[in-house]
C-alpha cells in the first residue's frame, strides 16, 4: 500500500498519540503505532492496554489498503525536525516501510498489525450522552489538580463524572482539597457516574481542540469518548466515589470578597518564607483586610503582606497550605472570589463571586493547625 500525507499533520497526530504509549509495556507490539489505511483515510492507533486512542489523518492520495504496526519512538524521532512537506509512504509485502520526502528517504521494518490487541465493546447497559468538548476540557483543567495519588484509595485518583436528572458535575478530591463544577443545563434521564483516571484525563486535554460535540459512552468498567477525528477508550477506576456534596459546608458565615489575582500574587510572595515541608501560611481576617504571613523559625525567615478585601464579620485567624490555596486560585478564571469560612478548624470554601453561564463552581480546602507559630 502507498499513501501521501502532510508531514506536519501526521506528526501532530503521532505526537498526541505518543502520550498513550507506556514507557514499559508487557507486549512489545504496544511500543508501536498501528497504521490502518482504508477508504483513503489513515487511522492511527496507540494503546497501553488500559487506554486506547484512535485518530484519523486525511491523506493526500492513497493506493491499496492494509494494516501495519510501526515502532513509535523511531517514527517520532524521524519526523520531529521535518518541515511542512508531503511525505510518500510505501509499505511492501514484506512489511518494509519506506518514507520519501523532499531531500531524502529512510526505511524501517514494520510488524504484523493483526496481532495488535483490540478493545472489548461496551456492555449492553452502556449509557451515552453528548457534551461539548470545551466543557470537558474546562472541567478537566480545573479538577485534575485536586485528584489524589493514594494507592489505598484508588477511587480518589481520578475525576468523577456525575450525571444526574437535573445536572452534570465534575468532582475531584484528595481529602485535603475538593473541587466541584456543576452544570445545570446538562442532564440525563437516569443518574449515572464514572471515575476517569488521570492518564486518559490528560490525554483528553491534549487531544481535544476547538469546539465540537463529544459522544461519551460508558458502562461499569470502560468509557469511550468519540469525536469526528478521534476515538478514545479507557478503563475506569472501579469503586464508590466519596460523597463530595456531603463534605461541602452549607453555612460558612464569615465571608471575605477578594480580588483573585491580588490574593494569588500575595500568597506566592509570602509562601516563599514558609516552612518548606508544610508550606503553612496564616491568614488574619479583620476590618476589610487580610494579613498573610509565613515564617520558618529554623532558618530565621518570615514574610508578611496585607491586602484589602470586603470583610465585616468577626475577626478570624486560620492556616492553610499555601501551595494548595495557590492551586485553587490559579484554577479559577473569575476576577473576584469569595473566601467562605466558619472557624479555624473547619473547611474553607473558595468560590467565584459570580459564576459564568450555567456553572456552579465550589473549591474546598481543609485548614492546617497553627501550633507552629
Amino acid at each position: 500500500m502507498k499513501f501521501n500525507v502532510s508531514s506536519t499533520a501526521l506528526y501532530a497526530v503521532l505526537q498526541a498519540l505518543g502520550r498513550v504509549i507506556a514507557t514499559k509495556n508487557t507486549m512489545p507490539i504496544l511500543d508501536c503505532f498501528l497504521f490502518n489505511l482504508k477508504d483513503d483515510k489513515l487511522e492511527i492507533t496507540a494503546s497501553d492496554v488500559e487506554t486506547k486512542v484512535v485518530a484519523t489523518v486525511e491523506v493526500l492520495s492513497a493506493e491499496g489498503a492494509g494494516i501495519i504496526a510501526i515502532d513509535s519512538k523511531r517514527l517520532l524521532e524521524s519526523f520531529k525536525e521535518l518541515p511542512e512537506q508531503p511525505l510518500n509512504i510505501d509499505i511492501n509485502n514484506e512489511m518494509m516501510i519506506t518514507v520519501t520526502y523532499e531531500n531524502g528517504h529512510f526505511s524501517l521494518p514494520g510488524q504484523d498489525g493483526s496481532i495488535y490487541p483490540q478493545s472489548r465493546p461496551l456492555g449492553e447497559s452502556a449509557v451515552s450522552i453528548t457534551i461539548d468538548s470545551k466543557t470537558i476540557v474546562s472541567g478537566i483543567n480545573r479538577t485534575l489538580f485536586a485528584t489524589g495519588n493514594d494507592e489505598l484509595r484508588p477511587v480518589m485518583n481520578g475525576i468523577c463524572f456525575d450525571f444526574q436528572t437535573d445536572s452534570f458535575t465534575f468532582a475531584a478530591t484528595d481529602a485535603s482539597k475538593l473541587v466541584r463544577i456543576r452544570h445545570n443545563s446538562i442532564n440525563v434521564e437516569n443518574p449515572a457516574m464514572f471515575i476517569l483516571p488521570q492518564k486518559p484525563a490528560n490525554l483528553l486535554k491534549a487531544i481535544l481542540k476547538g469546539s465540537e460535540e463529544i459522544l461519551i459512552s460508558f458502562d461499569d468498567k470502560n468509557a469511550c469518548f468519540k469525536s469526528s477525528y478521534f476515538d478514545m477508550t479507557c478503563r475506569l477506576l472501579e469503586g464508590r466515589y466519596p460523597n463530595y456534596n456531603g463534605a461541602i459546608p452549607l453555612q460558612n458565615s464569615r465571608v471575605a470578597t477578594i480580588d483573585r489575582l491580588t490574593f494569588l500574587n500575595a500568597l506566592k510572595r509570602v509562601s516563599v518564607f514558609s516552612i518548606q515541608g508544610s508550606f503553612l501560611v496564616k491568614l488574619q481576617l479583620a476590618d476589610n483586610q487580610i494579613v498573610i504571613s509565613a515564617q520558618d523559625i529554623d532558618f530565621a525567615t518570615s514574610g508578611i503582606e496585607t491586602i484589602s478585601c470586603q470583610y465585616d464579620a468577626d475577626p478570624l485567624v486560620i492556616g492553610f497550605k499555601a501551595s494548595f490555596l495557590i492551586e485553587i486560585l490559579a484554577n479559577l478564571t473569575c476576577p473576584t472570589v469569595m473566601l467562605k469560612l466558619e472557624d479555624e478548624t473547619r473547611a474553607g470554601l473558595v468560590v467565584p463571586e459570580t459564576n459564568e453561564g450555567d456553572e456552579d463552581v465550589v473549591m474546598l480546602l481543609m485548614p492546617m493547625h497553627l501550633n507552629e507559630y
